[in-house]
């Protein structure tokens, strides 16, 4: 038996990075295997279940064999997660045979026991208590206080150095081809003094960056009736005096984002602004339900690398959108070229049940959604490796992942894990451990990574 399921490296542009888990079992204890699917956001859930689990006395295994009860966080995003969440829970079922389904698809049961009536329970997104009963009643919990201890920061899934940090669950947009505000729910922001209490506690313990996520970041505290008009604002410049990196994610773009511009220039905050821009044409932004102000956007991102030039722009987009036609898809590609935007992730449109837009004319063919996204990518790739170029001979901050016999695998300010590029370092590495910041100097680029040695 191997290691239990982890995100497809290519199947989407927004995955959490691959699981950590380092979790030594006494004698006795009960255990439990996570398999985590999805985007960041629902790897917190994941480690938010595992603590409660740990407060409670039960081991985590890495492996299936190692588990008395598996539990698999499901992604309900699209139907090729449904997909592959379905292909996991099934894996967990012949590894394991005693499997316990919640996350987005868990908003579904029916469609989850239909193929695998063999499931212990279904529980739905954030629903951390029905979790726990259903573990509960699998595999009952034997603590021993005297020796089941819980980490200061909870059980987290990520390496050391690194920690994401939820603000907010749900979202108050009506974009048609989305289904998270179903599954999810609306705006609901964490108290500020709870969010910054939680880095704290993370920095504290040797956390060296911040991912910032919720479901519409640039909406934190919306929700509250307070004098305050853009929480985010004050939150942000918290966050930064802690000493830690700030990596800012799933920015959508308000105009009050050029106030976050001055903090990232300042320092506090890392100058990368994730922010899913999804096309360019008007007709197919309004057919999104999305805001249809491309051009103004163009004055928008000029305007942020004026006040801080050293910023990294990251966006998703969706190609094959319902009617796009080649028009639009040629503007979409147009605008590209002016934006011309650091990182850039896309998407094949695909429907999903319960989704506005599949109930909208002129699909487009499968062949034809493919061909743009190899069109789109393809510039996408060029602006990207002409970018990484001009950072030869320039010396630049990275912190450092992993290091093994062969060299570092680092990341700069303009990556964040997983999704973004990496910084190697062949030579002169020795000494270096994960999480090191430093500086070093770029030799060499590629299309998405750089190559450089220590200063």
């Amino acid at each position: 038996m191997g290691a239990m399921a982890q995100n497809p490296p290519n199947l989407r542009p927004d995955l959490a990075p691959r699981l950590v888990i380092d979790s030594p079992r006494r004698e006795g204890q009960p255990t439990i295997g996570m398999v985590s699917l999805g985007c960041p956001k629902a790897l917190v859930d994941s480690e938010r279940i595992l603590t409660r689990l740990r407060a409670e006395g039960y081991a985590i295994s890495p492996d299936y064999a190692g588990a008395d009860a598996v539990i698999v966080n499901t992604c309900g995003f699209l139907d090729s997660a449904k997909a592959e969440s379905l292909e996991a829970i099934g894996e967990a079922l012949r590894e394991n045979g005693r499997v316990i389904v919640t996350g987005c698809l868990g908003a579904e049961p029916d469609y989850i026991t239909g193929a695998h009536p063999k499931v212990l329970a279904v529980t739905g997104p954030h629903q951390y208590e029905q979790v726990l009963d259903a573990v509960h009643g699998a595999v009952p919990p034997a603590p021993d206080p005297f020796v089941d201890l819980l980490p200061a920061t909870g059980v987290r899934l990520t390496p050391r150095h690194f920690s994401y940090l939820k603000i907010s669950e749900g979202c108050n947009h009506t974009c048609r081809f989305c289904i998270i505000p179903d599954m999810r729910g609306r705006l609901t922001s964490r108290p500020e003094r709870a969010v910054l209490r939680e880095a704290e506690k993370l920095v504290e313990a040797g956390v060296r960056e911040l991912l910032v996520i919720s479901q519409d970041t640039s909406a934190y505290g919306t929700d509250w009736k307070g004098p305050e008009k853009f929480p985010i604002l004050p939150l942000a410049r918290e966050l930064g005096r802690l000493g830690a990196w700030v990596r800012l994610h799933y920015v959508y773009p308000y105009p009050h984002v050029r106030k976050l511009i001055p903090l990232m220039a300042e320092g506090l905050v890392l100058p990368y602004l994730d922010i899913p821009f999804q096309h360019a044409h008007p007709e197919v932004l309004k057919r999104m339900a999305r805001p249809a102000a491309a051009a103004r956007t163009l004055d928008e991102i000029a305007a942020w690398r004026r006040d801080c030039p050293e910023i990294t722009l990251r966006s998703t987009f969706i190609v094959g959108y319902p009617g796009e036609t080649e028009a639009e898809f040629q503007t979409l590609l147009d605008w590209l070229d002016e934006a011309q935007l650091d990182r850039v992730g896309c998407f094949q449109y695909e429907n999903v049940a319960g989704a506005r837009s599949n109930a909208l004319p002129h699909h487009v063919a499968p062949e034809v959604k493919q061909e743009r996204w190899d069109r789109f990518m393809e510039k996408a790739q060029a602006i990207s490796q002409a970018k990484l170029a001009a950072k030869v001979g320039r010396r630049i901050e990275v912190i450092v992942d992993e290091v093994d016999e062969d060299g570092a695998t680092c990341r700069t300010k303009a990556d964040a894990p997983e999704i973004d590029g990496n910084l190697f370092i062949d030579e002169g590495f020795k000494g270096l451990a994960p999480g090191d910041i430093l500086t070093v100097e770029v030799e060499e680029a590629g299309e998405y990574d750089l190559w450089g040695r220590p200063v």
